[in-house]
């Protein structure tokens, strides 16, 4: 019996593949066989007529893509929203799909004509009328999705696709009678993956692996309880057969050549309808404006990079280029996402890129008390290097106390309010806590090109590299050591003990005692391996010198803790000549303080060890403030913790052999930082000889 549904197709007469707007027509151009095509297509049309009505849309000259009649539109009841093409090769389409669907009594609403969405090719309606699921990413946009739910009083599920052989939602996503789903999960990304999962039950997804993806098994038209697709594996078929489907297979290869089967070649336009359903979409749109070098420092770039990464999409609305090298240009950029969720992340991302978000008029941060101490109000914006402002009863209040991942918290003083960072342990009942991404913003440096270069030597920008040559690292960190120590500033060292183990020792304790260095961080190790090799000789058991283990060596680091234990501190044994030399020598010789944050594996532990996790990290960041550079020498977890608690504008140096270290630090996005994968005794031996016979240029030109 036939069903009442109705599809429109059109015949093939000018198919061909003439250009390329999909990775399925590289190489195919012209290799379509005209008259398999026909064949084929037939095939399809005469299994369609079995089962439901077939209209047909005149085929046009010039138009090849024509026969894809899913993308004409979106086609809900009387209403159809026809579509923007994206690429100028299907845009001579729409006129003709229009007065198609003019002459058949549909209501036809026409979106912006810079604002692309492909119809039925991007936007699938639930096969019990609950909802629409409409794709992003490639050929459509996502501003479209808030019109299409308006216009057809509908639910609108945004999804975006990642996979460029799936530029159409119909491509790897299919909705089936009885609330089944037939998807392809690789094609999209983790929040359209959860989604999905959200609101259709375990049961109910048939999700397909790629060798079934790749045959466009998901491009298969559903007419009741029979899928019509090119190709499916035995598996797959039995799946749907489990399901209650009865599975038709018909060759559509020679469509599949530019990137289209089964779907693609019909467009359903009788759709089911929920009259309880109404108008829904999650979609969120906010306007940013960045203001800067925004060329030359890449900046409008990085945004809309993240933006996109992000799951969002973007439109510029302004853009106002500098006229001249040192002028500034600005941009405001309007940004959508799926999401307030993904807004959230998208918007964060961009605030740390010194965005400022533009609502329709000026808003105040969002401020919520705290009612539990050391428990952040829900959705609290978590907190990054970059020095930021938060905008408080229409003024913007400077965050003090700069870190990463902390809350701002709002407080009442006798001089007004304070905006600071803290960390969750150290929020009180009482604290007005920042949530949401509303009313801040971040302060980034704003340098031209000549700026960047006006110094002979510059802080190398953020990267991690085991090519680049290690004695530039060594000759730029050097330079700076010599011009921060030369202007009274600080260095703080967080260190590990392999800088010990590969005879690095004696070039820290070096730059301690030359006044380098004005703090040190570490942990129970490096200290008791920097004094086992300076009383015993040995560090781990190792002979330094000989570089051989010795008998009962790996006593030595015990005896060493023993004795510093019976003595009750480092400073008692340095002052009764027991410690002779060394790291830990020249920090109490030269009054440089030190912190040792003690770990579970440690043994003893020294009496100088801080066993107490939460003041050890109190420690670490009273020693870090005023900080100018921090070398990070092989300790990863010292460091990673160090650099969480580090502003941005302070120079760090990460060296390490392990690539992911290095990597891990040159993440957290600081432009003034730089990782080296190198062993780190190398690295101290060389800086020493570049400081050996460097003259600061600092002190040239003051002197």
């Amino acid at each position: 019996m036939t069903s009442p549904i109705r599809f429109l197709m059109c015949a093939p007469d000018h198919y061909d593949v003439d250009y390329v707007i999909n990775p399925w027509m590289e190489g195919n151009i012209h290799k379509s066989s005209r008259d398999r095509a026909v064949e084929q297509w037939h095939k399809l049309y005469n299994i369609l007529k079995q089962h439901a009505i077939v209209d047909l849309v005149t085929p046009q000259i010039g138009w090849p893509d024509m026969v894809f009649t899913a993308n004409a539109g979106l086609v809900l009841g009387e209403n159809v929203v026809l579509s923007r093409f994206l690429h100028k090769e299907r845009q001579g389409e729409e006129p003709f799909f229009k007065t198609w669907f003019e002459e058949n009594g549909y209501t036809v609403h026409l979106l912006p004509k810079d604002l692309p969405f492909e119809g039925a090719g991007d936007a699938l309606l639930d096969r019990e009328g609950r909802w629409l699921w409409a794709g992003y990413g490639f050929r459509s946009e996502l501003d479209s999705h808030p019109y299409l739910a308006k216009w057809l009083d509908i639910e609108v599920l945004s999804l975006r696709l990642t996979d460029e052989r799936f530029y159409h939602l119909d491509t790897c996503f299919c909705p089936l009678a009885n609330g089944y789903l037939l998807y392809y999960p690789g094609a999209f990304d983790a929040y359209s993956n959860r989604l999905i999962e959200m609101r259709v039950a375990p049961e109910k997804r048939i999700a397909i692996t790629e060798p079934d993806a790749v045959n466009f098994a998901c491009n298969a038209v559903n007419v009741d309880s029979i899928v019509i697709m090119n190709k499916a594996s035995n598996a797959l078929k039995a799946s749907l057969t489990d399901a209650g489907f009865r599975v038709i297979e018909t060759p559509l290869t020679e469509f599949l050549k530019a990137g289209g089967a089964a779907k693609c070649l019909t467009l359903r336009v009788t759709e089911p309808i929920d009259i309880n359903i109404h108008a829904n979409v999650s979609v969120e749109s906010r306007i940013i404006r960045l203001e800067g070098h925004l060329l030359d420092s890449g900046v409008i770039n990085q945004a809309l990079d993240l933006i996109v990464d992000g799951g969002g999409s973007f439109q510029v609305m302004k853009f106002s280029l500098g006229e001249q090298r040192q002028s500034t240009s600005a941009a405001e950029v309007k940004v959508s996402a799926p999401s307030h969720e993904v807004m959230e992340e998208i918007i964060s991302g961009l605030i740390d890129l010194g965005a400022v978000d533009l609502p329709q008029d000026e808003r105040d941060a969002k401020l919520v008390p705290v009612v539990q101490a050391g428990v952040a109000p829900d959705d609290f914006y978590v907190s990054t290097i970059y020095p930021t402002e938060v905008r408080i009863n229409g003024e913007w209040i400077k965050v003090q106390n700069q870190r990463m991942d902390g809350a701002i918290a709002i407080t009442q003083t006798a001089n007004g309010l304070v905006a600071q960072c803290k960390i969750l342990r150290n929020l009180e009942v009482g604290d007005r806590v920042v949530v949401d991404v509303q009313g801040i913003r971040s302060i980034r440096k704003n340098e031209s090109r000549e700026q960047r270069h006006a110094q002979e030597f510059t802080f190398m920008s953020s990267g991690v590299s085991s090519e680049r040559r290690v004695e530039l690292v060594v000759e730029q960190v050097a330079w700076e050591l010599r011009k921060i120590r030369d202007a009274g500033g600080k260095v703080v060292v967080t260190a590990g003990p392999v800088v010990i183990h590969t005879g690095g020792g004696e070039h820290l304790a070096r730059l301690i005692r030359e006044g380098y260095v004005q703090a040190l961080l570490g942990g129970n190790a490096i200290a008791v391996h920097d004094m086992e090799q300076n009383m015993m000789g040995t560090s781990l058991g190792v002979d330094m010198k000989r570089g051989v283990a010795v008998r009962g060596g790996h006593r030595h680091h015990l005896k060493v803790i023993n004795t510093i234990r019976r003595y009750g501190s480092i400073a008692k044994a340095v002052a009764a000549g027991v410690i002779p030399s060394g790291v830990m020598y020249e920090c109490i010789t030269n009054n440089v303080p030190f912190s040792l944050a003690g770990s579970i594996r440690d043994d003893g532990p020294l009496p100088d060890t801080q066993m107490n996790l939460i003041k050890a990290q109190e420690e670490y960041a009273q020693l870090i403030q005023g900080a100018e550079m921090v070398l990070m020498l092989s300790s990863m977890l010292h460091s990673i913790g160090v650099g969480n608690m580090t502003p941005a504008g302070v120079k760090m140096v990460c060296v390490d052999i392990n690539p992911a270290v290095v990597t891990k630090l040159s993440d957290r996005g600081s432009v003034e930082s730089v990782g080296v994968v190198t062993d780190v005794g190398l690295f101290l031996s060389l800086l020493i000889q570049q400081l050996d016979k460097l003259t600061s240029p600092y002190v040239a030109s003051v002197g």
